[in-house]
């Protein structure tokens, strides 16, 4: 795949059409006023029918799941697994309104991303069939907005390793206590997925990680109001406090403590998830930076010519474009493999972040470098994507971090 097909393009065109008309005069009041995002995504979804298609996508998985439940207990075959779309339609449709998006709100695909995307995959990959049915349609629709807490105020990369929030039996139930930070969604969730550890008295390097479902309003959940911060403002983050937070096993993901590598392989396939969506967010930052790079260099008159006749200037816009390039080259490949069934590996989704992420960064900051002053300005949108962009090195694992798993994986072979 080396470019977005006629079908694509269409859905690309309308996408914009909903962003022009619904989003971007209303920029200001999500970026610096109170208004969470959830109901214009919802807007989103409705028109486009991505909440119908959604939930045809579950219940085709749920079926499928379930007779492979049937046939194991018969001791029959179990049936194959249906063969995916050979476009990559599927996976295209979810990533061209997040590029889209991002060119104007990246906060937005935060919000969406957790939600629609962490929150339920860490439901749908490890849960039992009716955990799915009862939390996971609502929140691909967005009729529920979830939340994914696995950073506390001890911990950033060293998420397991300083992780404090404990589950504690107490007969056929637990009790769950800790405090979660920088949880997109926090203030507004409906649906939490709850990291944590089970703490059996034995050492905490020593426990099992566990995740369970809570919803708000629980007796014992509380969540904060949102947070200030640099960027994303779009994108609603808070705390979760749980004093005492009773739930049942019907709440524990899988129902079981037994889980694979004591429960991290689960929320590390929910990271992989995260890191290989980010590209997308970072294709939307960069081709919006470029454009509006290319019209203010061709406006904007300095020495009496216009400053896209100046050799300094004319570099900034290539490399702004051979980042382009290779960012959505490495979006097309998303796709592609997405047709294919193939997943990646941790270290690719890795080295896709990792990218992906510093090539948006610096052509964001080189976008605000060429406007000069103007670009420092609220008033102009490159501040906005400057802000935003910085947090890409930073969610879903550093840049640090990314390193670390690229070279481990390298020194491995």
């Amino acid at each position: 795949m080396f470019q977005w097909s006629e079908e694509q393009e269409m859905v690309r065109g309308a996408v914009r059409q909903f962003i022009d008309k619904e989003i971007r005069p209303r920029i200001d009041e999500f970026e610096f006023g109170d208004t969470p995002p959830y109901d214009v995504l919802r807007k989103l979804f409705k028109d486009f029918g991505m909440d119908s298609a959604a939930r045809e996508r579950f219940a085709k998985q749920i079926a499928f799941e379930t007779a492979v439940n049937d046939a194991v207990a018969k001791g029959e075959v179990p049936p194959e697994k249906p063969a995916r779309d050979g476009d990559g339609g599927a996976s295209s449709l979810t990533l061209i309104p997040i590029i889209e998006l991002c060119r104007v709100c990246p906060g937005m695909v935060t919000a969406m991303g957790v939600s629609m995307g962490l929150t339920s995959a860490a439901i749908s990959s490890k849960g039992t069939i009716a955990q799915k049915e009862r939390w996971v349609p609502d929140l691909l629709t967005l009729d529920k907005i979830g939340a994914w807490a696995i950073t506390e105020p001890g911990s950033g990369s060293d998420a397991f390793g300083s992780m404090r929030s404990t589950a504690r039996r107490d007969g056929d139930e637990y009790v769950l206590n800790g405090s979660k930070t920088f949880i997109t969604n926090g203030p507004y969730a409906d649906t939490i997925v709850f990291i944590c550890k089970l703490d059996e008295g034995n050492d905490p390097s020593e426990r099992k990680i566990l995740s369970f479902v809570l919803d708000k309003g629980m007796p014992g959940l509380e969540q904060s109001k949102p947070l200030r911060k640099m960027g994303m403002h779009s994108s609603p983050t808070g705390e979760l406090f749980l004093d005492d937070v009773r739930v049942g096993r019907d709440r524990l993901i899988g129902e079981t403590e037994d889980v694979a590598k004591g429960g991290r392989e689960g929320a590390k396939a929910t990271f992989m998830q995260e890191r290989s969506g980010v590209a997308a967010m970072a294709l939307g930052i960069i081709e919006e930076c470029l454009e509006l790079s290319v019209a203010y260099a061709g406006d904007r008159v300095q020495f009496g010519q216009p400053i896209g006749d100046f050799q300094l200037i004319q570099e900034k816009l290539a490399r702004m474009e051979v980042a382009r390039l290779n960012v959505q080259n490495l979006v097309f490949r998303t796709v592609e493999m997405s047709a294919a069934g193939h997943t990646m590996t941790l270290a690719e989704a890795s080295a896709m972040k990792l990218y992906s992420a510093r090539a948006a960064t610096e052509v964001a900051m080189e976008a605000v470098q060429l406007y000069g002053g103007n670009g420092y300005m609220s008033e102009f949108r490159v501040e906005q994507l400057a802000r935003d962009a910085k947090v890409l090195q930073i969610y879903a694992g550093t840049d640090e971090i990314q390193i670390t798993h690229i070279a481990k994986d390298l020194l491995r072979r």
